[in-house]
């Protein structure tokens, strides 16, 4: 299995930028897809961006498409999500999960995660 850490969490204005980065442990890294998901309070959790094993492909949540960018390193067997342009509306509490196949994006298709960092953009 593998153990994942989020961290980079924080409050910012609208407009403003944060990066998240998703530290993983355990079994090789490059074995997973990585994916961000995001669950706001009282909402379900929904899927916001995962990139494959190699980092070749990439997906995106149509309303972050342009502001948000994943990326890995599978040497530091990190994941980062870099976001700009922060909204209110991107409030959540931000995870980072491993699957074995990449184009999942339904939370329940994820074997591991991590605790989770708060993402708090005032308006």
């Amino acid at each position: 299995q593998v153990q994942l850490a989020e961290s980079g969490g924080g409050l910012v204005q609208d407009g403003g930028s944060l990066r998240l980065s998703c530290a993983a442990s355990g079994r090789t890294f490059s074995d997973y897809t990585i994916a961000w998901f995001r669950q706001a309070a009282g909402k379900e959790r929904e899927f916001v961006a995962s990139i494959s094993r190699g980092g070749g492909l990439t997906s995106y949540l149509d309303s972050v498409k342009g502001r948000f960018t994943i990326s890995r390193d599978n040497d530091k067997n990190t994941v980062v999500l870099e976001m700009n342009d922060l909204k209110p509306e991107d409030t959540a509490l931000y995870y980072c999960a491993a699957a074995v196949q990449f184009g999942w994006r339904h939370h329940s298709r994820y074997n591991y995660w991590g605790q989770g960092t708060q993402v708090t953009v005032s308006s």
